[in-house]
């Protein structure tokens, strides 16, 4: 018997009306690098069991690391009813809908069987790649995980997935010219062939390379072209909390009063996609068992869908999404008693313009390779600010004419999305640490305002 099937018996003969049991095994290898070599290869092994009890609409939770206390925290869980106020919204758990499709090249046996020298000898790939004399300091980190997820309900819900994901990042700097500059370099996927260390550390040292002896850029509005790595930043901090249906029910979105109306230019398409291959976020289940569906959030530009878990969408009074996350670090699930609603695969639909077609038709402009913090200064309003901080280039006249200093961008997410030029064919996957997994090209937006720092 299963640990989610001894935990569903038990609490099942403990007076309860309905529970869910998840469960997550997950092996995890991290490389890291400072100083231009690694420093530490850790492997840690984990698991964890989280159960959510419902007792007349009372819901409790309670989670451990220690497998074989499950009895003792389910006690807990329903001795908290006495505590707790019912929720009348509440439903029920997820019944049975058994899914009979799988999502590609999610799990791969070479990642699940792969040793801490084999990671490591990636690892010393990505430096290797950034070397050269211009840069001073390379510093970053590698991240392999290898999970099995299981999920149970008393409403007939038994599910099982397994993943495995390959994630790594390169900062290269240099101490030459006027002042300290940098370099990105990011790759993230679910398989070992479809990832370069090579790549990552290429990227990053011609970023870093490329911003030496840099200039300020002058106060005014620009064209600005956005890499991926900078829109995945915005994604994820600026348009996804606007697409839940918990912030768009409490009037909290920008787009609260928008449904069904256009809010971008008819070109654009934002997707939240968890059946995309090689997906950061992609899986067939949810985290409660519901069956992934992808999920158009803008299509053509009309603000189309929210999305939900079970909890919020009944205080709504209508149904998932499918979009019960329990996120686990530095990647993939977790095992946490309660869900959260979030997107599984942010994704922006390719468009048919290479970065170098952007540049050539922009008359003054910037091109940004990375964002940093990035967040939501007015969220009702759509108001963001960011700081354009790594892989900064001056456009004039159709051509990159210099590397630029940092600058601020303070902005409005609805006026952004009105104000879209074009959307790149460079689509990619792009994972900041902590955050949600997108698929990205560069954007071209007009009439961004930039302040020199």
């Amino acid at each position: 018997m299963s640990a989610c099937e001894r935990a569903i018996a038990y609490a099942q003969n403990s007076g309860i009306d309905e529970c869910e049991s998840v469960f997550a095994k997950r092996n995890i290898i991290t490389v890291r690098i400072t100083d231009s070599r690694i420093i530490e290869v850790k492997q840690n092994q984990e698991e964890k069991i989280g159960i959510r009890v419902i007792r007349d609409k009372k819901i409790a939770s309670a989670e451990t690391r220690d497998i074989e206390n499950y009895k003792k925290i389910i006690d807990h869980a329903i001795d908290t009813f006495r505590f707790l106020s019912p929720k009348p919204f509440w439903r029920s758990l997820p019944y049975e809908d058994r899914t009979n499709f799988e999502v590609n090249s999610t799990y791969d046996k070479k990642l699940k069987n792969i040793t801490s020298k084999d990671a490591s000898d990636i690892a010393q790939e990505m430096i290797n790649s950034s070397l050269d004399k211009k840069i001073s300091s390379i510093t970053g980190s590698l991240n392999i995980v290898d999970e099995e997820f299981h999920i149970q309900n008393t409403n007939g819900v038994e599910e099982s997935d397994f993943a495995t994901y390959i994630s790594g990042i390169i900062n290269a700097d240099s101490t030459l010219g006027n002042i300290p500059v940098s370099g990105i370099g990011q790759m993230s996927g679910r398989t070992r062939d479809m990832f370069s260390p090579e790549k990552i550390g290429h990227e990053a040292k011609s970023m870093c390379i490329g911003s030496i002896n840099p200039i300020d850029c002058e106060s005014g509005e620009y064209s600005i072209i956005f890499e991926p790595y900078s829109v995945g930043e915005m994604l994820a901090f600026v348009f996804a909390s606007n697409f839940n249906l918990k912030v768009f029910a409490e009037k909290k979105s920008c787009f609260s009063e928008r449904l069904g109306n256009s809010i971008a230019v008819d070109e654009f398409n934002l997707i939240d996609d968890p059946h995309a291959p090689n997906g950061i976020g992609s899986k067939k289940i949810d985290d409660e068992g519901i069956p992934t569906l992808t999920n158009p959030l803008i299509e053509n530009g009309i603000f189309k869908n929210t999305f939900s878990d079970s909890y919020n969408a009944f205080k709504e009074s209508t149904k998932s999404t499918g979009n019960a996350n329990r996120p686990g670090l530095p990647m993939g699930r977790d095992a946490d008693s309660f869900p959260i609603s979030s997107p599984h695969n942010l994704r922006i639909k390719r468009g048919d313009t290479s970065q170098d077609e952007m540049i050539a038709e922009t008359k003054s402009g910037i091109l940004v390779g990375r964002l940093w913090y990035t967040y939501a200064v007015n969220p009702i309003k759509g108001d963001f600010s960011c700081t354009a901080r790594s892989g900064i280039r001056i456009i004039k006249n159709g051509k990159i004419v210099s590397p630029a200093k940092p600058a601020r961008i303070i902005h409005n997410l609805p006026t952004m999305l009105r104000n879209i030029a074009a959307i790149g064919n460079d689509d990619r996957n792009v994972l900041q640490w902590a955050s949600l997994p997108s698929i990205t090209p560069s954007i071209k937006v007009e009439k961004i305002r930039v302040v020199p720092i």
